[in-house]
């Protein structure tokens, strides 16, 4: 598969009149989401198409950039910058890919912010989506503005990341807020090697596999969540387990760093009906030792956080930065 080709630089054709726009791409494993953002981060325009992760990481910049083509024939403006969240361990200064899942191919290791500035023109920057999710809900979501997050993301797996002082806050070793691999919760092996992590009972894998053991029937986590709907009482179990152990882990946090407010997204929140009574009791039964109420919020921007938070990336770093994030 051949590199996308260069092309003229987004805003060549672009009267003075046109507005502008940051691009912020969220490259998953299934979909790949794109939307264009006023410089207040209001979304003016998105668009979801199909990852071809099997293709390689060539095929699924293209597919990124025919998406925001697409889009800017829509809506004619002037792209200043571009923004990517994807999936797997990145570095983000380097602008590429270090660690993905084998659900990719020729992901690992791809250029992608080169491969973008070549095509576009424009400034491009790289996240870890769980990152840009939490970018997004600080600037425009459910935690918007706050000075000290973790951000939670409960999908296939489950991700972290922390935002302190006001700035996203990555470690020396860039792994700082990954929640879902502290131990403690068990002996279950996880997706890591390790044992007894919360992505162990939290993860949608998780929360379909621990069904599987209790009924021995296979659900994904969203059937699992409509049988608990439904009063099953092994589902309404396993959700409460999920939400007890997330809410160990916000105690860890809060215990350690002090940190009281937790954002959760991906697709498990959207049982958050489910999710939210045992966090809740949770909290209550051994709140901070600070004393400090917790707030656990769920995302306020679903499924457009990680597009949204690349894009917020992308307005603050480019050459001119408009305003804080």
């Amino acid at each position: 598969m051949t590199a996308p080709q260069p092309r003229p630089p987004a805003d060549v054709s672009a009267p003075a009149s046109v507005p502008e726009v940051f691009a912020g791409v969220d490259i998953g494993g299934t979909t790949t989401q794109v939307v264009l953002c006023t410089p207040e981060l209001t979304v003016v325009d998105r668009l979801e198409v199909p990852t071809p992760a099997a293709e390689g990481g060539a095929a699924m910049v293209r597919a990124a950039l025919d998406a925001l083509d697409l889009l800017l024939a829509h809506a004619p403006a002037r792209l200043r910058a571009v923004g990517v969240g994807a999936a797997g361990v990145v570095d983000a200064r380097a602008g590429r890919v270090l660690v993905a899942s084998d659900s990719f191919r020729s992901w690992a290791g791809f250029e992608v912010t080169a491969t973008m500035e070549a095509a576009l023109g424009v400034p491009a920057f790289l996240d870890n989506d769980v990152n840009a999710f939490l970018r997004g809900e600080v600037a425009k979501g459910a935690v918007a503005g706050e000075p000290h997050v973790l951000g939670m993301t409960l999908g296939t797996g489950v991700g972290g990341a922390l935002w302190l002082n006001g700035a996203l806050y990555e470690g020396p070793h860039g792994a700082a807020g990954e929640t879902g691999h502290i131990p403690g919760f068990g002996d279950l092996p996880c997706t890591c090697g390790g044992r007894g992590h919360l992505e162990t009972l939290a993860s949608g894998r998780s929360i379909g596999a621990r069904y599987g053991e209790r009924t021995g029937r296979t659900r994904t986590a969203g059937a699992v969540a409509e049988a608990a709907g439904l009063g099953d009482p092994d589902a309404l179990a396993v959700y409460e387990a999920a939400g007890a152990a997330v809410a160990r882990a916000i105690l860890i946090t809060a215990g350690m760093l002090d940190v009281t407010t937790f954002v959760i997204g991906g697709g498990v929140s959207g049982a958050w009906p489910l999710l939210e009574p045992p966090i809740l009791a949770a909290l209550a039964a051994e709140p901070p030792v600070s004393g400090h109420p917790v707030r656990v919020v769920r995302t306020g921007l679903g499924s457009a956080a990680v597009a949204i938070g690349a894009a917020s990336r992308a307005r603050t770093e480019s050459q001119e930065p408009l305003g804080p994030v």
